[in-house]
């Protein structure tokens, strides 16, 4: 798990990923970050577009008039757990784990869930959203809860699916609280 976060340290995002064999030997690393040739100069990191034009954000669909604002999944943005897998220099085995700084959003379980005899032993996450954010009707009005954005509903539906699948997944507990890196010489 200290190796995701230290990838996370190369994200505006800061969410990592490590995938490592059964061996404990790291196969891949993966943060969040724009794809291969794609310069942060030239895209945009913002939640937010000050004209309403959601090419102006990492997101794919920004609908903000104070009522609904509708995030699911980026849409410049290549997710941490998909670059490690895809960062792999190793040809899959059974009994590999994917340590992840955030729980996997529903696009990203569909890659590990395509990937499930890698994974079928592990998927351990730090961070994890509230997988009760469903709708609820009062009054005939549809209205859905937020827990920390709408976007909760990638993570209800990740939920879901790993659990279908028969993804064993776990939140991490920690050994220890933090790790001290000195570059300096001795």
């Amino acid at each position: 798990m200290a190796i995701a976060f230290l990838s996370a340290e190369r994200s505006k995002d800061q969410v990592g990923a490590c995938l490592v064999s059964q061996d404990g030997v790291i196969l891949g690393i993966g943060y969040n970050g724009f794809p291969r040739g794609c310069s942060d100069d030239k895209l945009p990191w913002a939640q937010k577009s000050r004209t309403g034009n959601p090419l102006k954000t990492k997101y794919p669909c920004n609908l903000v008039d104070g009522f609904f604002f509708l995030l699911v999944y980026f849409c410049y943005v290549c997710h941490a757990e998909v670059n490690a897998i895809l960062n792999t220099n190793h040809a899959s085995a059974a009994g590999q784990r994917l340590y992840v700084t955030m729980f996997p959003c529903n696009e990203c379980a569909k890659i590990i869930i395509q990937l499930i005899i890698i994974f079928k032993t592990g998927l351990i996450y730090k961070f994890g959203r509230s997988f009760g954010a469903l709708p609820v009707y009062i009054v005939g009005i549809f209205i859905l809860l937020f827990f920390l954005a709408v976007r909760n509903i990638a993570y209800v539906a990740s939920h879901k699916l790993l659990s279908l699948a028969g993804v064993k997944f776990r939140k991490h507990q920690p050994m220890m609280n933090e790790i001290h890196l000195k570059f300096e010489e001795h």
